[in-house]
């Protein structure tokens, strides 16, 4: 790879890194100009700190405030354990150097077996209750993330990379699991280990516990040096994991286009630069992660010569008996072994806590604005729905079974029909790129409105508004009358249907797919819907019909059949306000006819809002919206602007085309 382009990726790729976890726009979102989402890094503060972040961790262990009481008895029973088998070696070293017989040792024996067989109990207790207390964290982080995911706004997956996404589920949650599954534990015995370790050698000898002591300053300066690097390497690394598995997923997913355009070595440039790069911050995250191991483990190897040496002089001299020594220079380790044991682990730690600031910085994306205090909710009474809101619906309930009473409430209540008002709206993507000028126009209830126009022009971009995909800047959207700002978002979109270009299947039957528009629709219901959309027959030739399985996004479908069943789905819906983003773009020219009459039973008594680039399919509109850069530049039906000759007039005779 030559100088200039690897100084090209390396640009390309640096911005990601530095804010992990935000990449290039992917997803059905639209961005500035109408096109796709708004791309690029975007800033999510600093990273958070190491102690907030362990203190979020630990808020997901002491939910389970029992079980942890229970792991804590076991691990102070098997450090007391560890450390009061230890000490039994002090009379039976010294009652063997006084010349008294294997009956101390078999004595001593028969004490250290007993009091082992509880360490030996205790530690396979805690281990086992443990796993299940850290496995259940694990659960309830994964559906806080998950939960949390439902609730972030369209734009947000307009700006971030898939595959970085599902990082945060795998790769980062995993490496959080590992930490969980046993360091959590050793901090808590390596702090008794500590504690107990120095209260029994101040017992054995003050004075040698003061040079162990003197030590332990050189090993805390020694581990901080290595982990401020180590921390440093490790974000860095797990911001590399989450790029190439965004490049990988990008990649797979846009095979076809690779192929197509003949970037097969394009692409494996690319990915080995973005592979060179992750084993570079791997190595340094690694080898500093690394180190700390055999660092602490030599200066502890050091403190124990001192110990040995100091100790044997004071045996020598009569001022300290042999078996103390023994017992000391064990308990000298086991003081400074819970450091070496972390710093051994230094790799998942460092790892874990990387992985958990990464879905942390998920979990504190900022969700889809609040509803209003009273919104208006879409309530159903025999078969029809209505505006409602938390007083009316109280209403309604103090009248019980009383039917005229019900009759008066409701009465006042407004009809949902389908009527869309748009008036002066004006919208971007970001703050210093006007999308949509002062938009204004109207649908009445089972209207037909059409918009063509140049990509960029904003016609994805005010379906996206109805939608409240995204809020407005400034102007008013109302349906029936009500400003959507007031209607719950949940109450606003179930009464819309949508069949997006971009079509996506989930796995599971076809049956299923089409259900997917109403939960609650019966068998036949997904059947009629299916006629309406044209695509029984097409079904039915299917292996196992409506329960023929779907999987990988419907790549046992072509792209033709998997749109009828998006259109299918629309008409499950039943909702009185339907948009079809240029839904016949992936449907051939037969196809295309073949399901115009099923279209046209869609479209009946729903309001429709088309978004096409083929005129022919939008000839029947009530009212067409041509529109150039933000602006509605020509309006009106088929006729009336032919009769205009402007620029739809130059889009339908060939004089002009669509950018």
């Amino acid at each position: 790879m030559d100088e200039i382009r690897a100084e090209r990726l390396r640009k390309k790729y640096e911005s990601k890194q530095n804010f992990p976890g935000m990449g290039p726009g992917k997803g059905p979102g639209r961005g500035p100009g109408g096109g796709r989402g708004p791309r690029g890094a975007m800033a999510t503060g600093k990273p958070k700190e190491m102690k907030k972040t362990l203190g979020r961790l630990w808020g997901y262990i002491s939910r389970d405030a029992g079980k942890l009481s229970v792991v804590a008895v076991c691990v102070v029973l098997n450090t007391v354990a560890t450390l009061a088998g230890s000490y039994v070696l002090r009379p039976i070293i010294n009652g063997l150097a006084e010349g008294k017989g294997t009956e101390v040792l078999f004595r001593g024996l028969v004490v250290m077996a007993c009091i082992y067989a509880v360490g030996v109990v205790t530690q396979y207790l805690q281990q086992r209750i443990m796993i299940t207390v850290s496995q259940g964290a694990l659960q309830q982080l994964r559906n806080d993330l998950f939960e949390k995911l439902q609730k972030l706004p369209v734009k947000f997956y307009d700006t971030n990379n898939h595959g970085d996404i599902m990082s945060r589920f795998t790769n980062d949650v995993d490496t959080v699991g590992e930490m969980m599954n046993n360091t959590v534990v050793q901090l808590i015995s390596g702090t008794i280990n500590i504690i107990g370790s120095l209260c029994l050698m101040l017992y054995t000898n003050v004075w040698l516990t003061i040079l162990t002591i003197v030590m332990m300053p050189v090993m805390l300066w020694a581990g901080k040096m290595v982990t401020t690097r180590s921390r440093r390497f490790y974000k860095a690394q797990q911001a590399a994991i989450g790029t190439l598995n965004g490049y990988i997923e990008e990649t797979v997913t846009g095979q076809k286009v690779v192929k197509v355009f003949c970037h097969e070595d394009i692409a494996e440039e690319e990915f080995e630069y973005l592979n060179h790069d992750l084993r570079n911050k791997q190595i340094n995250a690694q080898f500093f992660g690394g180190i700390m191991g055999p660092v602490m483990g030599n200066i502890g190897q050091v403190s124990y010569a001192l110990i040995a040496m100091v100790g044997g002089i004071f045996c020598a001299l009569g001022r300290f008996d042999i078996g103390g020594l023994t017992v000391f220079a064990g308990y000298s380790r086991q003081f400074s072994r819970p450091i070496n044991e972390l710093s051994m682990q230094m790799n998942t730690i460092f790892s874990a806590l990387a992985g958990a600031e990464r879905v942390f910085d998920v979990m504190d994306s900022a969700p889809e604005a609040a509803d209003i205090e009273d919104p208006y909710h879409i309530i159903q009474r025999n078969g029809v729905e209505y505006y409602a809101k938390e007083a009316d619906i109280r209403e309604l309930e103090a009248c019980g079974e009383d039917s005229k009473a019900q009759e008066s409430v409701l009465a006042k209540l407004t009809q949902v029909k389908g009527a869309v008002v748009l008036e002066n709206v004006t919208f971007g993507y970001v703050p210093e790129k006007t999308i949509l000028k002062n938009i204004s126009l109207y649908a009445k209830p089972g209207q037909k409105i059409a918009f063509v126009g140049s990509t960029g022009a904003g016609k994805t971009t005010i379906t996206n508004l109805i939608n409240r995909f995204y809020d407005i800047d400034s102007g008013t959207i109302t349906v029936d009358g009500v400003n959507i700002m007031d209607i719950r978002r949940e109450d606003l979109r179930s009464n819309i249907a949508m069949v997006l270009q971009d079509t996506h299947l989930f796995t599971g039957t076809v049956k299923d797919n089409i259900r997917y528009g109403r939960l609650d629709a019966t068998d036949e219901e997904v059947i009629m819907a299916a006629k309406t959309a044209s695509a029984h027959s097409f079904i039915m030739r299917l292996e196992k019909g409506y329960d023929t399985m779907i999987e990988g996004d419907g790549a046992n479908l072509s792209q033709g059949q998997r749109q009828l069943l998006n259109i299918a789905r629309a008409a499950v819906s039943q909702a009185p306000l339907l948009i079809l983003d240029e839904a016949t773009s992936s449907v051939d020219t037969r196809t295309e006819k073949h399901i115009e009459h099923g279209m046209d039973r869609l479209m009946e008594s729903r309001t429709t809002l088309v978004i096409a680039h083929r005129l022919s399919t939008v000839r029947d509109a009530d009212a067409t919206m041509v529109l150039e850069k933000g602006e509605i530049i020509e309006r009106g039906s088929h006729e009336d602007l032919l009769a205009m000759k402007g620029r739809y007039y130059e889009l339908y005779t060939g004089m002009s085309e669509l950018d």
